[in-house]
């Protein structure tokens, strides 16, 4: 059975190494952390490349980065990025006809997204579920 189809039973489980658990039939749980959007590749996207918003963002969430404490992620609202763990995308300058990356990214290797639904475009379509 898929990540992204309902079960009959609930419990929990450990995606490979990691300290993280999610209940069967429920979200996928891809932590917004400081470790995911170092990883992250949506600011390299096609999609996202001629975006002024972006750009303007990745300024504003490095600056966050280096003058937070460690551990701390910057506001969500600030990365134009981790998509799959936030949701979609606030910028309104994206160019959804280019072709997506997410399939060359960690993060969405590491959770398996492409048996999420949706398992790409994730700054259009939002979290994955």
């Amino acid at each position: 059975m898929g990540r992204d189809k309902p079960n009959e039973g609930k419990g929990v489980i450990t995606p490979r190494d990691r300290n993280i658990t999610f209940e069967r039939g429920t979200d996928f749980l891809v932590p917004y952390n400081e470790e995911n959007i170092n990883r992250c590749k949506c600011p390299l996207c096609p999609v996202q490349a001629d975006s002024q918003c972006v750009r303007n963002r990745l300024q504003i969430s490095k600056q966050e980065m280096e003058n937070a404490p460690e551990g701390v992620a910057p506001n969500p609202e600030n990365v134009p990025g981790v998509y799959c763990s936030e949701g979609r995308a606030s910028c309104q300058d994206l160019d959804y006809g280019r072709q997506c990356i997410c399939d060359s990214c960690e993060v969405w290797n590491e959770y398996v997204l492409k048996d999420a639904n949706p398992n790409n475009h994730f700054c259009q379509r939002g979290r994955a579920t």
